[in-house]
């Protein structure tokens, strides 16, 4: 396997988020991705590394090789780990602003199933969480892209985000 992992970008190239992703997403998991990135202004741009395969430790320093490499020189990187921080939706909308406005570039950053290992986790500006429990990371991405466009419905003052519901 001398080739190393593929990647797979897409959206514009002068894009203000960024969400770097192992695996290829596919059926449901990409329609619902779908669902929320298509709604999101700017919307993101996508790379997808190759899953690695091996032993669950060459699996993560294979991926975590690719993931590094592949961060765009500009992001502020944002790795999606289960040992972060959990913000509620509106939190989140406040840091992503935060961040745009002083001028980063937010790369989230979601492992494969072995998850991140601690190179990306020490690179990482910050570290959030989807919560305490396990998700699938192909499901995982899809629930990022609706966070994000929460987060932007909030921003701006749309009806999408009920946060007075009981």
């Amino acid at each position: 396997m001398g080739s190393g992992p593929r990647l797979r970008v897409t959206g514009p190239a002068a894009v203000r988020l960024t969400i770097l992703a192992v695996g290829k997403i596919g059926g449901a998991e990409a329609t619902l991705f779908e669902r929320y990135a298509a709604r999101l202004r700017p919307r993101p741009a996508v790379i997808e590394i190759a899953e690695a395969r091996g032993a669950p430790a060459e699996i993560k320093r294979r991926e975590t090789e690719a993931i590094l490499a592949a961060v765009p020189a500009s992001a502020w990187l944002v790795a999606l780990d289960l040992g972060g921080d959990a913000p509620g939706s509106e939190a989140f909308a406040k840091l992503l602003a935060g961040w745009r406005d002083g001028g980063k570039h937010p790369c989230f950053v979601v492992g494969g199933a072995e998850g991140l290992d601690a190179p990306v986790i020490s690179r990482a500006a910050a570290i959030l969480s989807l919560g305490p429990l396990t998700w699938p990371h192909l499901l995982a991405r899809a629930m990022l892209a609706e966070q994000l466009y929460r987060a932007q419905a909030i921003a701006d003052g749309h009806p999408y985000h009920r946060s007075g519901r009981p």
